[in-house]
């Protein structure tokens, strides 16, 4: 009997010891290539959970962390996560240069967020010097770096970034990017909601800058047609700048843009 039940405990194991799943393991992280992520202002609001997020991506092999202050805490956080990413944690001007060295790509949302009654342009009076400062250590230490600005206000501070690269004779107008993710979000959010259908199924892509009525939903992709008005309606719902009775021009110059290309 004795026999019997190990006989078959060896075959149950036997399967584990394939030389095929032991082949498979190696090849997938071999074939990896390795890839530096460095965030600038990784103590924030955005910077935190954005760490997090990256520190899950297996095709990150070191994920940099910099911030002013408080960093070093959200390094160790992120670090104790079972990924492969190696997470170093950065504070300071005088570390900045180590943070940014040999980064393949560079996200910034650094800078102080916008908060209730700030208009966009008190916003950049802060902001700009940030991204400047940020941007000319960028283009001394990793000029060939993809850069992901996230820094309000997009509109300005990517021009500005642009701007920093030109001076430097490091400008390639290939990896320097503005993330306006959030306004697709948003976008497809509300208009499922008008809709009344999954938000999986909303195609709305969104245009433009992201700020006032350079903010542009394209209704005409998505395969659920309605009143292009009342789409319009929709989306800009929850926008604190649409909800304004003294800025009703802006909400007809959107729907006059979509009437336009529909």
């Amino acid at each position: 009997m004795k026999a019997a039940v190990l006989r078959s405990s060896r075959a149950a194991l036997r399967p584990c010891t394939s030389r095929h799943l032991v082949g498979r393991s190696y090849s997938s992280t071999e074939s990896r290539p390795e890839r530096k992520v460095a965030i600038l202002g990784a103590a924030g609001g955005i910077g935190q959970p954005l760490a997090l997020l990256l520190k899950l991506n297996p095709l990150i092999s070191s994920l940099s962390l910099y911030d002013i202050a408080n960093t070093p805490g959200v390094a160790a956080d992120v670090s104790h996560i079972n990924s492969r990413a190696q997470v170093a944690g950065y504070a300071g001007e005088e570390q900045l240069v180590e943070a940014l060295d040999g980064s393949d790509v560079v996200i910034i949302p650094a800078g102080v967020p916008r908060k209730p009654g700030m208009t966009r342009d008190d916003l950049f009076k802060i902001n700009a010097g940030i991204v400047k400062s940020l941007c000319t250590a960028i283009a001394k230490y990793c000029p060939n770096a993809l850069v992901n600005m996230i820094s309000n206000p997009v509109n300005s501070t990517v021009p500005i970034a642009a701007e920093v690269f030109k001076n430097a004779g490091t400008f390639d107008e290939r990896k320097l990017f503005g993330v306006t993710t959030l306004d697709v979000v948003r976008a497809k959010t509300f208009y499922a909601g008008k809709v009344k259908v999954p938000v999986a199924e909303v195609n709305v892509p969104v245009v433009g800058g992201h700020a006032g009525i350079t903010i542009l939903p394209i209704f005409c992709h998505d395969p659920n047609p309605g009143s292009m008005t009342g789409n319009a309606r929709a989306v800009s719902k929850g926008h604190p700048t649409y909800a304004k009775p003294q800025n009703k021009h802006i909400k007809r110059t959107i729907y006059s843009k979509i009437h336009s290309i529909s």
